[in-house]
């Protein structure tokens, strides 16, 4: 809730409405503060040399943002191992909140950077929406 933009204030309402027992902000606040950096080490994590396919896209949904309803987007590389099971590479914001504005190929090279940048040397197959300047991101990393 938290990553997508609701206010302390909000997810402390929400969860009243959901499960029935309040929690105050500043306990929201107390969580969130405690696990971002669990999350940033888990994105930061080393990554297998070679995967044979790899998925880009972003999901776009909408998040209230200073009570305004705006449109964001959270950049995914998934993976397939060599043993061929699924990984999540890495959710990739273009803010601190893990999400990001509208997709961009420029943005997708900067993912593809962090990518190298953790270890990740070749991929036998990219999968992607194939968005205007894509594929040059791919070739120039």
């Amino acid at each position: 809730m938290y990553a997508k933009g609701m206010t302390t204030r909000d997810i402390s309402s929400h969860i009243k409405d959901i499960y029935g027992f309040g929690i105050s902000e500043s306990m929201v606040s107390k969580i969130t503060n405690k696990i971002l950096p669990t999350i940033e080490e888990w994105q930061n994590r080393p990554l297998e040399r070679l995967y044979p396919m790899v998925f880009l896209d972003a999901i776009h949904y909408h998040v209230r943002e200073n009570n305004i309803v705006v449109k964001k987007a959270v950049y995914v590389a998934l993976g397939y191992n060599l043993e061929g099971f699924k990984e999540i590479l890495g959710m990739y914001p273009k803010g601190r909140h893990w999400v990001g504005e509208n997709e961009s190929s420029k943005y997708w090279l900067l993912v593809l950077n962090q990518l190298k940048e953790r270890g990740l040397e070749d991929v036998l197959i990219f999968s992607t929406d194939n968005l205007p300047g894509f594929s040059q991101a791919i070739e120039a990393v």
